[in-house]
């Protein structure tokens, strides 16, 4: 028995909207096809949050309370809510804060974080933080995007990759040697002009000019993107497995941030992994930005043993990228 505390995930929750947006619709929309979809990103549909007045917040919502049903908690117990998002319900307040008041968790505090892809790991390593410190006892980290709302439906080159969805994971403290054991995170803003959205912010207030001129949509140069994540991705997995002295075969599963099948296939063979023991769901859901990582724990929660090393892996707008180590708790 250690007596140092270290943070455990002891549950996950999941949502995706209902929607599908398959590869044939998106023919009626722009010109791509199924096949050329497929073989470039891996996808096959997207889940797009419908209706009215519905936001980021209205999927973290659902996620969280999974969280609350299984471990038969009331939402009062939350002592912090930690939201990676850059689609939030609106400038302020956060999505956290909206969430909190939806889910009734009138204990907790709670903030957004923006890391593009990479906001579900920077948030996860932020909130095992508040729990090693000793300052948190329940922590909930929730990865979410309604990316369908920054989409340009009319460019094919991002449309086809994006998808809304939602994860969380609750944080509590263990001292067994379980959870989260090391994280490698880094961020170099040069990359910034490959992949933004250009107006909404205090840089380019919105204006007739700047929806007129589509400025607050997803821009990304795709091959520059590409080649950074391809090299990033798997380099910083690679180097965290070598600083914690653990090789392909003390994993038990990659779990890779969602964006192409190509990037996964780079990191998975760089850090020696067979595809076997890789989460995949992109086919199903896209690329949901800060959703993704969750996601799959969510997908793949049944099949998750205690003890099992897992390899988080993410690369994100910024540019932002970096993997954590977790030693699975239940």
């Amino acid at each position: 028995m250690s007596s140092k505390i270290s943070a455990a995930i002891t549950a996950v929750g999941g949502y995706v909207p209902e929607y599908k947006l398959t590869n044939s619709e998106l023919e009626k929309l722009v010109d791509t096809n199924d096949e050329w979809i497929r073989t470039r990103t891996g996808i096959s549909e997207r889940r797009i949050l419908k209706g009215e007045g519905l936001a980021t917040s209205d999927m973290v919502v659902p996620a969280v309370q999974e969280i609350l049903d299984k471990k038969q908690m009331s939402a009062d117990e939350i002592d912090c809510l930690i939201v990676g998002t850059v689609t939030p319900d609106m400038v302020f307040p956060s999505t956290a804060n909206i969430a909190c008041h939806k889910l009734g968790a009138k204990n907790a505090w709670g903030f957004d974080l923006a890391a593009a892809c990479s906001g579900f790991l920077y948030a996860l390593t932020t909130g095992a933080s508040l729990i090693e410190s000793g300052r948190c006892k329940k922590v909930i980290v929730a990865g979410a995007d309604k990316m369908s709302a920054i989409v340009d439906y009319s460019d094919r080159t991002t449309c086809i990759i994006f998808g809304d969805g939602a994860g969380a994971v609750l944080l509590e403290p263990n001292t067994e040697g379980y959870g989260i054991k090391d994280s490698i995170l880094k961020s170099d803003g040069a990359g910034g002009h490959h992949l933004h959205m250009k107006a909404g912010g205090s840089l380019k207030p919105a204006s007739i000019a700047s929806v007129t001129n589509k400025e607050h949509f997803i821009y990304q140069e795709g091959q520059a993107v590409f080649k950074h994540a391809v090299k990033d991705m798997a380099d910083v997995s690679y180097e965290l497995l070598q600083r914690n002295n653990l090789t392909g075969d003390d994993i038990a599963w990659l779990v890779p941030h969602q964006a192409n099948k190509r990037i996964i296939d780079a990191t998975a063979n760089r850090i020696g992994l067979p595809h076997e023991k890789v989460m995949l769901n992109i086919q199903r859901y896209g690329n949901t930005t800060a959703g993704t990582l969750p996601l799959c724990l969510w997908d793949w929660q049944e099949k998750l043993k205690k003890g099992d090393n897992l390899v988080l892996a993410a690369f994100g707008g910024g540019f932002t990228w970096g993997a954590t180590l977790i030693k699975w708790g239940y």
